[in-house]
């Protein structure tokens, strides 16, 4: 019975109720590998000891795939500008420290490092043939502010243990194509509220005026980079650009910061796009009055129609085909790709004067709407555009909407998936000692992450990782080690791939 404890934790996570089990499995064909093993288990020798760590074969390496990966998480978890929490933003003297720590774990790999002229820190090993296109593969080292420790830096560390596994193997060299880990010095776009920036150099599409973009204390980006000892100009920015010529493509490790994984019981899954996103800005006005002495009937009021606009936008996100026609316009796919993918979120609202005694003359609210068809995307903003100035029209108050940012869906490479996907397959078998019988969950991220900005230089594939609760961008932020480890192996697969 303790084996089968031990089979179950590793699929599930541990925060599912046991007795659930059985529901869970025979109820979700995602994770009727638990059911196979609970059954099977009766057969397995005594003597196998799947998960005891003293009985696993060498080619798990969890004294590296996962301890050490766990403890330089935290290692990295604990180098932060804030005092009591995580804040690493960029060219902070924090993200310097992790930069410089990133580098050493890069050495201890055996890869050859660099630190480039937007503060990326890139590690590289050639191989066998240094004029082949090279393999990207890593994440962001920056974080939010009160952070968690996973975000980013799972997708650099994990990387670096798994190419660790192949130096101390003596198999670094055997590589057929260049492989290079890049640490990106910014992709939460804290700082300078521009996000991608290290990634976006990398990819060519980071504008020169992107340096003269300033933080709250006025320096610029070329200052920030400036303080730190690093010379950027105009000419060197754009040779930062990578010859898509000589990548083959970029592969990202991230966890999921979200709850698909922990629901269907799975520790990984493959990534089948990045959903697109537009953000508008909607400002309403009506009349500012007294609230105990304009009657009801005689009000123009845009906080009730902002409320009515919120709502009906809710309406039209959890159910775009009671609301959108496509009659030939857009392809028939649009619909169910809209039903499985359109997020819809009012995150900020703003009144003027904002007093508990006045109706205000002026509401303003933000929209971030995101969703893996940009085709639904566009029919879907139209729609809520139209429906909203029909209310504010109704309710006799003016209404103006700002898109403030755009950007296309990405769709990962099939191949790259394919990769992926059966790398996973071999990680799992070898951590759980028998075949994985069901289908790797593919899923879609709607979150930004730097393959958006490498898509544009190359193919490229993701992987997620499970975490607990779905949540990120918070302290809470946690992955299992096993979980660490599921991924480690997976990716050691992946790259061995390369060999």
């Amino acid at each position: 019975m303790a084996t089968v404890t031990r089979v179950t934790k590793i699929i599930h996570h541990s925060a599912i109720d046991p007795s659930s089990i059985f529901t869970s499995c025979f109820r979700n064909s995602l994770v009727f590998v638990c059911y196979l093993v609970l059954v099977l288990s009766s057969n397995i020798s005594p003597s196998f000891g799947l998960f005891e760590d003293e009985n696993r074969g060498s080619d798990l390496y969890p004294e590296i795939l996962r301890d050490e990966v766990v403890a330089r998480l935290h290692q990295l978890g604990g180098v932060s500008d804030g005092d009591g929490y995580l804040e690493r933003t960029f060219m902070s003297p924090a993200a310097v420290r992790a930069g410089n720590l990133i580098r050493e774990w890069m050495e201890d790999a055996g890869l050859r490092t660099w630190v480039d002229s937007l503060g990326n820190v890139h590690g590289r090993v050639e191989g066998r043939n240094a004029s082949a296109e090279a393999l990207l593969m890593g994440s962001h080292l920056d974080t939010v502010v009160d952070a968690g420790k996973f975000d980013g830096s799972l997708g650099i560390i994990s990387v670096l243990a798994a190419l660790k596994v192949l130096n101390i193997n003596g198999k670094l060299g055997e590589l057929s194509r260049p492989v290079e880990v890049i640490a990106f010095s910014d992709e939460e776009g804290v700082r300078f509220q521009s996000t991608f920036l290290g990634s976006a150099a990398v990819a060519g599409i980071l504008p020169v005026s992107a340096l003269k973009i300033t933080d709250k204390s006025d320096l610029t980006i070329q200052d920030a980079l400036k303080k730190n000892s690093i010379e950027i100009t105009e000419e060197n920015l754009l040779h930062l650009k990578y010859d898509p010529k000589s990548v083959w493509g970029y592969v990202e490790i991230h966890i999921e910061q979200g709850p698909v994984l922990e629901w269907v019981g799975f520790p990984l899954a493959v990534v089948k796009g990045i959903a697109g996103q537009t953000r508008l800005k909607v400002t309403m006005r009506g009349s500012q009055g007294h609230a105990g002495t304009v009657p009801m009937s005689m009000r123009h009021d845009p906080m009730a129609a902002a409320a009515e606009a919120i709502v009906l936008l809710e309406s039209l996100c959890k159910h775009p085909q009671d609301f959108l026609s496509f009659d030939g316009h857009c392809k028939s796919f649009s619909m169910e790709s809209l039903s499985t993918s359109l997020v819809c979120t009012v995150g900020e609202i703003s009144t003027w004067p904002s007093a508990s005694n006045v109706i205000p003359g002026q509401v303003t609210f933000t929209v971030d709407l995101r969703t893996i068809d940009d085709m639904g995307r566009e029919a879907v903003v139209y729609e809520f555009s139209n429906r909203m100035y029909q209310i504010c029209d109704k309710r006799s108050v003016s209404c103006t909407i700002d898109r403030k940012h755009d950007a296309d869906a990405v769709i990962c490479d099939s191949e790259l998936s394919s990769k992926l996907k059966s790398a996973t397959y071999i990680g799992l078998k070898r951590m759980t000692g028998a075949a994985i019988q069901d289908e790797i969950p593919v899923v879609m991220s709607g979150a930004g992450h730097d393959a958006m900005a490498l898509s544009h230089l190359t193919k490229v594939g993701m992987l997620f990782v499970r975490c607990r609760g779905g949540i990120s961008h918070s302290p809470e932020e946690h992955v299992l080690d096993d979980d660490v480890w599921a991924s480690g192996l997976a990716i050691l697969a992946f790259i061995e791939t390369q060999m």
